[in-house]
């Protein structure tokens, strides 16, 4: 594993523990070369995931990057870093198991989607109005509307 600091290619592990999840093993490693200390993960593979962007072009599914969208959605919201890597984990999980190697971008979004308003009103609309590209207060308005539905309470506090 190379350092992220020096650029050493040798590297130590010093402790290796699961998740909480079980859904990887956290390694704590130190350079051999500038004694620096890192921490990796690792996890299981099903299979190489290509993902289909509506331009047509095809790139490789990457969970950081997914991670990183999803962070930005809950930014400054009460979730639980725990919650938001289950959620990832868990459509990480299904577009694994889906048997297609490749998934569409929309896929991804629908699923993400669908996990944010089950964690969190607000970080649901957030990611929506960027998902969906909105550019009008109406497009907020169709949205929480669709929130405000028959079942949903949630949204008094917004």
């Amino acid at each position: 594993m190379r350092c992220p600091f020096c650029g050493g290619e040798e590297t130590q592990v010093k402790d290796s523990r699961p998740t909480e999840d079980n859904t990887a093993i956290r390694r704590r490693r130190v350079c051999n070369t500038c004694a620096g200390r890192f921490t990796t993960f690792e996890r299981i593979q099903l299979r190489e995931l290509l993902v289909l962007k509506r331009s047509g072009r095809r790139m490789p599914f990457d969970r950081e990057k997914l991670m990183r969208s999803v962070q930005i959605a809950v930014r400054k919201r009460p979730v639980e870093p725990e919650q938001i890597e289950r959620m990832v984990s868990g459509i990480v999980r299904q577009l694994e198991s889906s048997g297609e190697n490749e998934i569409t971008a929309e896929t991804i979004g629908n699923h993400v989607m669908e996990g944010l308003k089950v964690i969190d009103d607000v970080a649901y609309v957030r990611f929506a109005s960027v998902y969906k590209n909105f550019r009008e207060a109406k497009d907020f308005e169709a949205l929480l509307d669709e929130l405000s539905g028959p079942d949903s309470a949630a949204l008094d506090d917004l």
